[in-house]
């Protein structure tokens, strides 16, 4: 994480100030805008070990009781990093990085995870853009599998089903 200048100065304290080397895989929400979504996906990564990187700008304060209520008192035990855009968020992770969207072909369960892997969920308004769709460093787009019909799912649902997947492939590390 290179900066949190965009965050008011009694929020910076929130979060790492570097991005952990040893997270078992990444969780980016690129612009989040529900509070309770960010609530619910810090409380997710807590519970996995995994590192939740929210890539701004935000739709919401920290402060919001959302985030806290949904959150719960895991904000403590979750790694979570703001980064003020893409950019600097995906030059902290090093691994491969699976984009989600109601675009892809692939399912998420069809892909075999790996330690390190990092998952990129949109805005929950839109989703992944398309220029973000064709950012050089998306190792591939997956989806999550729907009924038609069905425009999306709801962003901290989304990632914990993603995450879920990963984690037991991984043999559920760390548990």
């Amino acid at each position: 994480m290179r900066s949190m200048t965009f965050l008011p100065a009694d929020q910076r304290s929130l979060f790492s100030p570097t991005v952990p080397q040893d997270a078992i895989m990444h969780v980016i929400f690129h612009q989040p805008v529900i509070p309770g979504n960010t609530g619910s996906a810090i409380r997710l990564c807590a519970g996995t070990g995994a590192h939740l990187h929210l890539v701004g700008p935000l739709g919401f304060n920290f402060e919001d009781r959302q985030v806290k209520r949904a959150g719960l008192d895991y904000h403590e035990l979750a790694k979570v990093s703001v980064h003020e855009n893409l950019t600097q968020c995906l030059a902290d992770i090093p691994g491969r990085l699976f984009a989600f969207t109601t675009k892809a072909t692939t399912y998420h369960s069809n892909i075999e995870y790996q330690p390190g892997d990092a998952f990129l969920f949109g805005t929950e308004p839109t989703g992944l853009d398309e220029d973000t769709l064709k950012h050089p460093r998306i190792t591939e787009l997956v989806r999550i599998p729907m009924l038609k019909g069905r425009r999306s799912m709801n962003l901290a649902n989304a990632a914990s089903v993603a995450t879920y997947e990963a984690w037991r492939q991984l043999g559920y590390a760390g548990a």
